[in-house]
């Protein structure tokens, strides 16, 4: 048995004798260039329309971004439409796909959670924006490495913006700004152009025009790079109707703006709150004291109570909007690291 073993081991060492020396004078070749059809072509450029009812101007539209963004692929998102919406969308070489829940919030976050691409151009399919902006807008988000670019809205058309939407628009534009920060002027331009980390970090819950309401908050809250460029617009084409209702729709933003503010400044809110109720607690109780004080005696005792009860609901709500800052942090923190997990833009130096 040892036998076997030792001529075993002398075969292995002849083997080993006889083969070749690894080499220590071996560098890596250079790999030959691509040929140019295989290199990487850009930045994935998606343009995304939601549409209801829009047979008049969706093949316009379409049209007029394939023109200026060439290499773009534009999705056309039906949202029940009752007429030719799909099929002129579809003429016009467009990638047509329906959300069958109502409401233009319902189609952008399907569209969001659909679509992948490293920029997105989000456009309403009514014709009353430019197409012509859409390349000097991804290429101020490229060369600035932004987030969200906004098309704040020039009329040049009389009839284009209503007297009350403007009103409306600058009324609640100017309560976000004062709030939130002056990074957008026109907070509800249907018109913008986002990054993928925005997109893709974006909980879109709203269900109907607010969604343009928080696609601002979103980004002045975690305090994304933002930019804007003015741009013209138009009046709807012979045919097309808005679907926007100016009292209906703006309560509805309103109330939006409201309830971010509150999941966004907790503190601040309840902080004014507690302003309200600890100043008309003391409005209903001074007199009671000061009488107090000169007679030694409560005749208006509910008042007294009641006086009481407001400075104390008062510290309650300063209280709660204490607790709810921290969980808001929280949160922020949250969103901000989801934001930070999708990379930035391909060819963003």
């Amino acid at each position: 048995m040892s036998e076997t073993l030792e001529r075993a081991d002398l075969r292995v060492l002849a083997d080993a004798a006889v083969l070749p020396k690894a080499r220590t004078d071996w560098k890596a070749e250079p790999l030959p260039d691509l040929p140019t059809a295989l290199r990487p072509q850009g930045p994935a450029v998606a343009v995304l329309i939601p549409c209801f009812n829009e047979e008049a101007a969706i093949g316009g539209v379409v049209a007029g971004f394939l023109r200026a963004l060439p290499h773009a692929t534009v999705y056309v998102y039906d949202n029940n439409s009752t007429d030719r919406t799909m099929l002129e969308a579809r003429a016009a070489g467009a990638v047509v796909r329906r959300e069958r829940l109502q409401g233009k919030g319902h189609v952008v976050r399907r569209m969001f959670a659909d679509i992948d691409a490293d920029m997105f151009v989000l456009v309403d399919g009514d014709g009353t924006y430019d197409p012509a902006a859409a390349p000097g807008m991804l290429r101020m988000m490229t060369e600035g490495q932004l987030d969200m670019v906004t098309a704040a809205r020039i009329p040049v058309e009389t009839e284009a913006y209503r007297r009350g939407h403007q009103l409306g628009n600058t009324a609640l534009t100017g309560m976000v700004r004062l709030v939130f920060g002056n990074g957008v002027s026109d907070m509800l331009s249907g018109y913008r152009v986002f990054s993928r980390r925005f997109v893709k970090s974006f909980p879109a819950l709203a269900t109907r025009f607010e969604t343009e309401t928080e696609f601002t908050v979103h980004a002045l809250a975690l305090n994304m790079p933002v930019g804007e460029v003015r741009t013209a617009y138009r009046g709807r084409p012979a045919g097309s109707q808005s679907k926007l209702n100016t009292i209906g729709d703006g309560f509805r933003i309103l109330r939006a703006i409201l309830t971010l503010i509150e999941q966004e400044r907790p503190l601040q809110s309840f902080a004014c709150g507690m302003l309200a109720l600890v100043a008309t607690g003391c409005a209903l109780g001074l007199p009671v004291i000061s009488e107090f004080l000169h007679t030694g005696l409560v005749p208006r005792l509910p008042t007294a109570v009641l006086a009481t009860g407001l400075v104390l609901l008062g510290f309650m709500s300063l209280g709660c909007g204490l607790v709810l800052d921290v969980v808001s942090r929280g949160r922020k923190e949250m969103k901000r690291l989801a934001y930070l997990a999708v990379p930035p833009v391909r060819g963003a130096s």
